[in-house]
């Protein structure tokens, strides 16, 4: 078991996590359970579910999942299994129509997760049994919250409530979180296959040290210095730029803006990982939320939405421009694959010692670290 006492220093004097957070298939699992099952994860995307009975399959770690709209518009998450012989409920993304059938013995659950029907239970033609108690037999729910449309889940139940666990994130972006975005489709969609640990593409997008060199041509007119770091102890972590411009299209387009922003936003943006595993980065004009989807201890698949301030935005009046932001975005993404693969390599290297932090430029990556290992200590405390 890695030893984190030189996690949990200050940040001039701290180490990084031990290799073996990102080699190690022990740790790997460890983490599964302390640090992704017992806090708020990321999942998917409300825009995946948005009529009532939609449902989507999702694999979180091996724990399969179920989200799903209700009748009453809310996105519930169920373990994906029958409450019978736990058979895979829904194997693929669609409308149920008002009831998710078992399709090994037909058992039925309704869209509040309550056992309907158990066809010839008590023997053929006999759909009850006085053993079989429906009540007690309904869908299990996970916990979970959407905020920004981002489905998050606790898996464990465990963790205090996503409005009191993220307090201070949703106080400092109340100008969007309480405003409604809206999302095109498949040309504000997609994801990036990467052969790293989850952990480095946060580490990386915490911090705008390697903006010189990783993304010059945006570099080129945000720089290094325009920036800042922004850091909530045991919360959240990321970077801000006070120098961003709206992308124009032909003859000056630009997409609306969200209304009754303060003077901040005109040239303001942010990003920041809401711990552990979501990314978001808020703009005038446009949000985008990244879900990193842990695959194993060296693969990560990132799941990229973009959102915009106004339903007029994602009309074909502004398809072009979407297009092209989408695709500046993804330019963006795709220059860091090759530092995240290859810091994912570097981790191979017997004698590294989990790094050395700039105190000036890394303090909200190892923000991010000093809360992994706090969370690796209270589960490896609750073991004993």
């Amino acid at each position: 078991m890695s030893s984190l006492t030189c996690v949990r220093q200050p940040v001039s004097k701290a180490r990084g996590l031990p290799n073996e957070h990102y080699v190690s298939d022990t740790v790997f699992e460890e983490e599964r359970e302390a640090v992704l099952f017992n806090n708020w994860s990321g999942v998917g995307f409300g825009k995946d579910i948005p009529n009532a009975g939609d449902a989507m399959p999702v694999d979180f770690l091996g724990m399969p999942l179920l989200l799903l709209r209700d009748n009453d518009g809310a996105v519930r998450v169920y373990q994906n299994t029958c409450r019978h012989r736990g058979m895979i409920l829904v194997q693929e993304k669609g409308n149920i129509r008002g009831t998710i059938r078992c399709p090994y013995h037909s058992w039925c659950y309704g869209l509040n997760g309550q056992l309907r029907s158990t066809p010839h239970v008590g023997g053929p033609g006999q759909n009850l049994h006085e053993d079989i108690k429906r009540d007690e037999l309904g869908l299990l729910e996970i916990r979970s919250h959407v905020f920004m449309d981002v489905v998050f889940v606790n898996v464990s139940g465990t963790a205090t409530p996503f409005e009191e666990a993220h307090a201070e994130l949703i106080a400092r972006w109340a100008e969007f979180a309480d405003k409604p975005i809206y999302h095109s489709g498949s040309d504000s969609s997609f994801t990036l296959e990467v052969k790293t640990n989850w952990k480095l593409a946060v580490e990386n997008y915490c911090e705008s040290y390697h903006l010189p060199w990783v993304h010059p041509a945006l570099n080129s007119y945000s720089r290094l210095e325009d920036h800042y770091n922004v850091e909530e102890p045991q919360k959240f972590s990321g970077q801000g730029t006070l120098v961003y411009q709206q992308l124009k299209g032909e003859g000056g387009q630009i997409f609306p803006d969200f209304s009754d922003l303060s003077g901040k936003w005109d040239t303001s943006a942010e990003y920041i990982t809401v711990y552990p595993n979501t990314l978001l980065g808020v703009h005038r004009d446009h949000v985008f939320a990244i879900v990193l989807e842990p695959k194993a201890k060296d693969a990560t698949v990132e799941h990229i939405e973009l959102y915009y301030a106004s339903s007029d935005a994602i009309s074909e009046r502004y398809a072009e421009l979407r297009t092209a932001n989408t695709e500046q975005w993804k330019i963006v993404f795709e220059e860091d694959i090759f530092v995240v693969e290859g810091m994912q390599k570097g981790r191979q290297g017997h004698f590294f010692d989990g790094g050395k932090f700039s105190p000036a430029m890394d303090s909200a990556t190892h923000l991010f670290h000093d809360w992994v290992a706090a969370q690796l200590e209270s589960g490896r405390m609750a073991t004993e």
